[in-house]
């Protein structure tokens, strides 16, 4: 599509996500159409009915004295599936928000053009090709892990079949269910109910993880962009050639200004849309690492040990990532400072030093994106939630042994 914004292109490339989940992410539609709420609605009554069999499958378990290894096993894909469920309903909650973000977006790639330099693709291509490469690698791991977690319960099935003769059914979750799910006769439809389900809570995470990705890149875009014109702006040519445009020089650091406070206006609405659903996503990963590594020490099937590997390694990408690109963002915003020092403002009269000054001082103060305030988003709270996993992990591993 001719003249097509780069952020539409972008958009584009992950839409399918929208369409599976019944998400609106299009700044041109206010308000949900009635096929958007019933995708939804379908999603949240399935992947809750799969959500509530699992935990009454661990309630039944602690009240009747079973293993701790056993009640811990259904765990960590019950806090999955609880974070997928946050994130789709914050994400609702927040839909106007997301569509007044989408706009800005757009409107600051549309003010970006009118400052572009040829060499922009410089800066531009690089960071796309780094998304789309993120992206992707995400997509394929995803789907490996549905295979992979759909497909052991038929792998052990088949195993069990042709060393003794009989059939023992399995599921890939322990959900409990109204009515017997390992009836042959209902089997295949509770195989498909809890395969359907992993394939929402992913799709739930992925399609608010990657517009964050993808915002975040496009606001980096723009501090980056922003940080070149102010290295350009003024000529390093000599005084006297400066001086008889000084009118045009003020009136070109005012729209700079202008720019900047567009782009920290973006990366706060990123911010009041993500913010309280990250919040839950840091907290739900701790426990999510603590329990799939407990569960991976702890069991001694080997298939099960791989799948839940597999599981451990998807839950450190997934929030690894969201404190990768919420880092990016936030030293972005901060080297702005340094592109203002290096703008040549010596050369200028005192009208500009004192536009230089003011966006000096506003940009060493990082742009940020915080988990409601309690945390900001970069790879120190990361490690942070490594930490914090390790100690849960390190507590049940106590506990597990005072009972064996």
């Amino acid at each position: 599509m001719p003249g097509q914004l780069l952020f539409d292109k972008s958009l584009e490339k992950i839409n399918f996500l929208y369409q599976l989940t019944g998400f609106n992410v299009c700044s041109n539609k206010k308000n949900r159409t009635f096929k958007q709420n019933c995708v939804f609605l379908f999603n949240f009554l399935w992947v809750n009915t799969d959500n509530v069999g699992a935990l009454y499958w661990i309630i039944n378990g602690i009240l009747g004295g079973k293993p701790f290894t056993e009640v811990t096993f259904v765990a960590p894909c019950v806090s999955m599936t609880c974070l997928g469920i946050i994130k789709g309903v914050f994400f609702i909650i927040n839909e106007r928000k997301v569509s007044f973000l989408m706009e800005k977006l757009k409107a600051l790639e549309e003010k970006r053009q009118e400052f572009g330099h040829i060499d922009d693709d410089e800066v531009i291509k690089p960071e796309i090709r780094f998304l789309e490469a993120v992206t992707k690698v995400l997509n394929v791991l995803n789907v490996l892990m549905v295979i992979v977690f759909d497909l052991c319960p038929l792998i052990v099935i088949a195993v069990k079949y042709f060393k003794t003769g009989q059939l023992e059914l399995m599921l890939p979750f322990l959900d409990v269910y109204p009515f017997d799910s390992f009836d042959l006769r209902y089997w295949p439809f509770a195989y498909m109910h809890q395969i359907w389900s992993e394939c929402i809570v992913l799709l739930q995470i992925c399609a608010a993880d990657y517009l964050f990705f993808t915002c975040c890149t496009y606001i980096r875009i723009n501090f980056r962009l922003l940080q070149r014109q102010f290295e350009q702006v003024i000529s390093s040519n000599s005084v006297s050639i400066v001086k008889p445009n000084k009118g045009e020089l003020k009136a070109r650091f005012d729209s700079l200004i202008g720019w900047h406070q567009e782009i920290i206006s973006s990366a706060n609405m990123l911010e009041l849309v993500y913010s309280k659903s990250t919040l839950f996503n840091f907290l739900i990963s701790s426990l999510v690492i603590c329990l799939t590594g407990f569960n991976v020490t702890a069991i001694n099937d080997v298939a099960y040990v791989m799948t839940f590997m597999i599981f451990l390694f998807m839950s450190l990408l997934q929030i690894y990532f969201l404190c990768y690109f919420g880092d990016l963002l936030m030293n972005s915003s901060v080297e702005v400072a340094n592109a203002v020092y290096k703008s040549r403002w010596y050369l200028s009269d005192a009208g500009v030093g004192r536009s230089v000054a003011l966006i000096q001082v506003r940009a060493q103060h990082p742009c940020k994106l915080t988990a409601a305030a309690f945390a900001d988003v970069n790879l120190k709270a990361f490690m942070k939630i490594l930490s914090t996993a390790w100690s849960y992990f390190a507590l049940l591993q106590t506990i597990y042994g005072s009972h064996a």
